[in-house]
């Protein structure tokens, strides 16, 4: 069927005052959003346990660490989560999880990564990368730090069964970055 060309299709020209209410309609929503703004956002941080972020902490569940995504080659194996735990390290109220990551393997133990996850579950920093090839042993979370005991070798002659390097170490957040401190024994935290 074809349409007549002299069809009056006044719908289809807009006037003066279909482009007034257009304005008028854009003008009030913009107005209404100005009125309806969310609180400012600070990057202010408190002491743990207080300021406006404390409730959160409360309600906000740590991040799963069994659903993260690590940065960890495991020739077609998926990442093994064997060790993890949560607290609010950066105080901001909210939990952050770290966990120990390593290749699932048949024989021996390979080298481990440890990771922190924040929101859903989400890696942020590397406190062990796998490439430096060491293991984690007496790892916890606690009062706002991570502490682990680092296994590794002084060279490539020492048997993988039997690490001969071992460094007891500290992660707190402290200017915007996880900072790493060695420790005199495993009671220097």
């Amino acid at each position: 069927m074809q349409t007549s060309a002299a069809l009056d299709l006044a719908h289809t020209r807009p006037r003066p005052v279909h482009w007034l209410a257009t304005a008028a309609a854009m003008a009030a929503v913009v107005a209404g959003a100005a009125l309806f703004q969310p609180e400012a956002a600070t990057a202010t941080q408190s002491a743990p346990g207080t300021g406006p972020a404390a409730p959160a902490a409360r309600t906000t569940a740590a991040p799963d660490a069994s659903s993260a995504v690590y940065p960890l080659e495991c020739r077609g194996g998926k990442p093994a989560v064997v060790e993890k735990g949560s607290g609010d390290l950066d105080g901001d109220g909210r939990p952050e999880t770290v966990a120990v990551v390593r290749c699932a393997s048949g024989i021996g133990t390979p080298p481990s990564g440890v990771f922190v996850l924040t929101g859903p579950s989400r890696v942020v920093a590397t406190l062990v990368d796998p490439a430096d090839g060491m293991g984690v042993s007496d790892f916890a979370v606690r009062a706002g730090a991570v502490s682990a005991t680092l296994l590794g070798y002084s060279s490539p002659d020492v048997a993988r069964c039997c690490p001969d390097v071992t460094e007891k170490v500290k992660w707190q957040w402290r200017g915007g970055k996880f900072a790493r401190t060695a420790l005199p024994d495993a009671r220097g935290m």
